[in-house]
């Protein structure tokens, strides 16, 4: 019914006033042009430190960041990460297959020391990561500057050279100095550079979409997480035949067999999820609500999405009432996008780069690609454009109510979505810098 409801009826508007025209913010991470240099003498470096940079690339890039601030909190020379292989996607992409290595370490010259690799003294590259000795472990998450320092830099400056397993979030945000944050920022958002292949063909598949675009229309962007992965990890229940609710049940024995138990637990945790929005929206779920929020058939759409579990079942209700959906293999050529196959991390950093550049941001579930959109878009000003982030555990109440009119629905939705639309907001205890980098990286204007 309320697909029906949402096909036919008008629809209330949030794109004819956008709250963001009233936000007055610049970014001012970067160093100030009489800013002196701060990096101490080669010889009294306190060490060298070494990551691997695990995940997907949004993940390998939040680690990059931390590696710098580190790095810095100690003193230390830093040797140019390395891009782990993602155990999912399998891929073997080094730090200069995708980003610009010569602007990242001279843009960071006066903050910290980079090196190319491991220094030609050191005899002992092979036990890097393997050797108790040679790599500093269990490092709690979200830790403080003065952690590193009590516990990190002592074994660096024993050891001379030090690899440092897990790193990812191995570092807080409201437990270390300002400038470190501003820091953080200052690599994100200016030092880490895609190499300009990638960048250019971003900018024409930018392009591209906004030449399909008409006037009062605007280019959306939408991260659709559904892929089957993520709807595993999630343990939500969603709609399907009963076949495909048991094949999912022994994909999710099968791959997270101690949390699957015997599956008697797992409906009420569904439950519990859904109704506290961390469940992921399917396609469905988001077509409705993008309706509501008052965005027409004639929308463009780039949809940054793995393979979508179920496939264009699943795709159909998004598809029928935004038939306007284009991905970027259908925007450019077979041979155009052949140079970036060989790396998924560059499909990524497309996505990546198309989204960012968009009108409209929309995500479906969180997540580092996301929530670096989102931080990007509020940094570079594209926070005057909307990025608009579903209030889920709201939505999943207001779709599950069989009596709920469409007009009601529609208002809830504009007004719960007011304060969701990408503008900078004041930082807090706990906070997430990549998200929301307004209180130590922008400045009012």
């Amino acid at each position: 019914i309320q697909l029906y409801w949402a096909q036919t009826k008008e629809p209330l508007s949030l794109w004819e006033n956008p709250r963001a025209a009233t936000a007055s913010w610049k970014p001012c991470a970067e160093r100030r042009s009489d800013e002196p240099s701060d990096v101490p003498p080669e010889n009294k470096t306190s060490g060298y430190i070494f990551i691997h940079a695990e995940g997907g690339l949004n993940q390998q890039r939040i680690a990059i960041c931390n590696a710098v601030a580190i790095a810095k909190i100690m003193e230390a020379t830093l040797i140019l990460p390395v891009l782990k292989q993602d155990q999912i996607w399998k891929d073997q992409t080094k730090f200069e297959d995708i980003f610009d290595v010569d602007h990242f370490i001279n843009y960071l010259k006066d903050d910290v020391r980079i090196v190319r690799d491991i220094p030609d003294w050191f005899t002992e590259k092979d036990e890097l990561f393997t050797s108790i000795k040679r790599t500093v472990k269990n490092i709690p998450k979200y830790a403080s500057a003065q952690f590193y320092i009590d516990n990190v830099l002592p074994r660096i400056k024993e050891k001379t050279i030090m690899s440092i397993k897990p790193f990812v979030d191995r570092l807080g945000y409201d437990n270390v100095p300002t400038e470190i944050n501003r820091l953080r920022c200052r690599v994100n958002y200016h030092a880490l550079k895609f190499l300009p292949d990638i960048e250019e063909m971003a900018d024409k598949l930018a392009t591209k979409m906004r030449n399909r675009t008409t006037s009062g229309n605007p280019y959306m962007a939408l991260h659709l997480r559904y892929e089957k992965g993520m709807v595993g990890l999630s343990f939500c229940d969603f709609a399907g035949t009963r076949d495909e609710k048991a094949m999912m049940a022994a994909y999710r024995q099968k791959e997270w067999p101690r949390r699957f138990k015997n599956g008697s637990h797992l409906w009420p945790l569904a439950l519990k999820k859904r109704k506290e929005g961390r469940c992921p929206l399917e396609p469905g779920e988001i077509a409705v609500i993008l309706r509501a929020l008052g965005y027409t058939r004639e929308t463009q759409i780039y949809v940054a999405s793995g393979q979508v579990y179920g496939g264009k079942n699943r795709m159909a209700p998004l598809r029928n009432m935004f038939p306007n959906l284009v991905t970027k293999e259908e925007l450019a050529s077979g041979a155009e996008m052949e140079h970036f196959r060989k790396h998924v991390t560059s499909l990524a950093a497309l996505d990546f780069l198309v989204c960012l550049k968009s009108d409209v941001f929309v995500m479906t579930h969180g997540g580092n690609f996301a929530k670096l959109i989102m931080g990007a878009r509020r940094y570079s000003g594209r926070h005057r454009l909307k990025s608009i982030k579903p209030d889920k555990g709201l939505m999943s109440k207001s779709l599950g109510d069989p009596y709920l009119a469409w007009a009601s629905f529609a208002e809830d939705v504009v007004i719960s979505h007011q304060a969701r639309a990408g503008l900078p907001e004041p930082t807090f205890p706990g906070y997430d810098l990549w998200e929301n980098p307004l209180t130590p990286c922008m400045c009012r204007a």
